[in-house]
């Protein structure tokens, strides 16, 4: 019998190493070619084009290299049960939607249906939230007038705040991969081998992806891309991190997640606090932020690497070294624990602070100040 298990064992990581493989070599080839149907049917993005900050014709549509990545390991490699062919449909819609936008340009509602679409299609096959595990109340039953628009707003969200965060090279790909790399792990020790392939998978194609999008990048993925990484990211939490019994489990998605969800409710705050449309683009993002305060583009995204990295370790943190096992606080998991959080924490609040976020903490604004004001007044 543990002979059993133990083949069992090997064998469900290697699936999901082999998909994920996969999914990396099938973006890698794929991606020219995209580019270059992209060149053919006019889908670039041409230099000073809106908030873009490259200085040559870019195609975009990278999606649908990506797109192919991710159907082509996860039909030979998953069990294509009802939640997986839903999640397959939906990610072509995802993906079809932010594909006419690349192409022919779509205004924010048509966007918006479509994205609602692929959201209610995967809902329809069953993967949403029926069930949850608050801390300190153990697991409770959700009906389905709360579980389902929750999902389908989840779902939404992300797909547009990974979107919204596709305004670097690489940036939206380096954080998906650490995403997908992330949820693949957990996923597994959770024993949900099919979340973890379809982690794997996005998690190879974005770094597939990667070799060419790259600072400085031959090609951008899009809103094809970006709607189908958030899309498949959104899902996989629902499917196999917010429906356990683990009573951490919406920290997973939030930490992981964290900087397109902060990014996102930055944006939005501040477009509401000056009464801007939320639809409106600007240059308000943190990534265009440190931008402006000098960053190189190539510095900015591997800052928001290194940042999303503490955060994904401090979710793996959560899962791999409870503090309190069994109901007994234990000194060294909680040092251990404490140590990767308090490293996540100080990589946030050194964002916060180089980004000025919060700027009457930040004695560099102070100094900026009274230097313009002495200006003023010299002149």
């Amino acid at each position: 019998m543990s002979s059993v298990l133990a083949a069992t064992d090997f064998v469900l990581p290697a699936r999901v190493f082999y998909a994920g493989g996969l999914a990396a070599l099938i973006v890698l080839i794929l991606t020219p070619a995209v580019g270059g149907l992209a060149r053919r049917i006019g889908a670039v993005d041409e230099p000073g084009e809106g908030r873009r900050l490259h200085v040559l014709p870019i195609p975009r549509l990278g999606g649908l290299a990506l797109f192919f990545g991710v159907v082509v390991p996860v039909v030979a490699f998953e069990d294509l049960d009802r939640p997986v062919r839903g999640i397959l449909l939906g990610a072509a819609i995802a993906t079809m939607v932010g594909a006419l936008d690349d192409a022919r340009g779509l205004v924010w509602w048509q966007k918006l249906s479509g994205q609602v679409g692929a959201a209610v299609t995967v809902v329809a096959f069953g993967v949403w939230v029926d069930r949850f595990t608050f801390p300190l109340l153990g697991i409770h039953e959700l009906p389905a007038w709360i579980g389902v628009p929750a999902t389908v707003l989840w779902i939404v969200a992300i797909m547009n705040m990974v979107n919204f965060l596709d305004g670097l090279d690489g940036l939206a790909a380096g954080v998906c991969a650490i995403a997908g790399g992330t949820f693949a792990v957990i996923a597994l020790s959770l024993g949900k081998v099919s979340p973890a392939i379809l982690a794997a998978v996005i998690c190879g194609a974005a770094l597939g992806f990667l070799r060419h999008n790259f600072y400085p990048a031959r090609i951008f993925m899009g809103d094809s891309g970006a709607m189908l990484l958030g899309f498949v990211l959104a899902a996989i939490s629902v499917q196999g991190l917010l429906k356990t019994a683990a009573t951490v489990a919406l920290a997973f998605p939030l930490l992981v997640l964290a900087i397109p969800i902060l990014d996102t409710s930055f944006v939005v705050l501040k477009r509401l606090k000056y009464r801007r449309p939320i639809t409106q683009a600007d240059r308000s993002h943190l990534h265009h932020r440190f931008m402006n305060i000098g960053f190189t583009q190539r510095r900015a995204v591997l800052t928001m690497y290194v940042w999303c990295a503490t955060l994904a370790a401090a979710a793996l943190a959560t899962r791999f070294i409870p503090p309190r096992p069994h109901g007994h606080w234990r000194l060294a998991p909680t040092v251990e624990a404490g140590v990767i959080g308090l490293v996540a924490v100080a990589a946030s609040v050194y964002v916060v602070y180089v980004l000025e976020i919060v700027k009457f903490a930040n004695p560099r604004l102070k100094r900026r100040s009274r230097d313009a004001d002495s200006e003023r007044r010299s002149a």
